[in-house]
């Protein structure tokens, strides 16, 4: 088991960005995850120190900006980080979670789930044991060539997360 090396806010942060690159992965944030990060913003005590309109709008100006940059640079970001396999459970949980929140699960959305399953160190069993309805996600592609959709034409508009 690693030892983690993050602060606990830069976690939180991970996990922010984590549901909204997946939101954002198909090209479209769905209003059902807005209110997905609604109700954790509100409910889950991981994200109650953190700024979560404040940094979510800070993404949709840097994905506005750099399309499919930032979502190859978050992916980076979990193969760079040095989670604990109950952060990289947790992190896989809620990129599901967002994907599985408009209930339209695009083949785009599933193949960034298997991109950030490929930068995780946790092996399958664990995710099965800790997961088990996850083993779609886990199922090998024809192709994982570490592309993303084109998001260059794409702008996202602000958060408003008031509830």
């Amino acid at each position: 088991m690693k030892f983690n090396t993050l602060a606990i806010m830069e976690i939180n942060e991970l996990y922010l960005k984590t549901l909204f690159c997946c939101s954002a992965c198909d090209g479209v944030i769905a209003p059902d995850e807005v209110d997905l990060v609604k109700d954790l913003s509100f409910n889950d005590p991981i994200f109650e120190n953190l700024d979560i309109e404040k940094t979510l709008n800070k993404y949709v100006e840097q994905i506005n900006k750099q399309g499919n940059i930032f979502l190859k640079d978050f992916l980076n970001e979990i193969a760079n980080a040095a989670l604990t396999d109950d952060e990289q459970i947790k992190l896989f949980r809620l990129a599901i979670k967002m994907i599985e929140a408009d209930n339209q699960i695009l083949y785009s959305e599933v193949k960034f789930i298997k991109k950030i399953r490929s930068n995780l160190t946790i092996s399958d069993n664990f995710i099965l044991d800790s997961f088990p309805e996850s083993e779609e996600y886990l199922q090998p592609d024809i192709i994982i060539d570490g592309k993303t959709d084109d998001l260059s034409n794409i702008i996202f508009t602000p958060f408003n997360l008031t509830k």
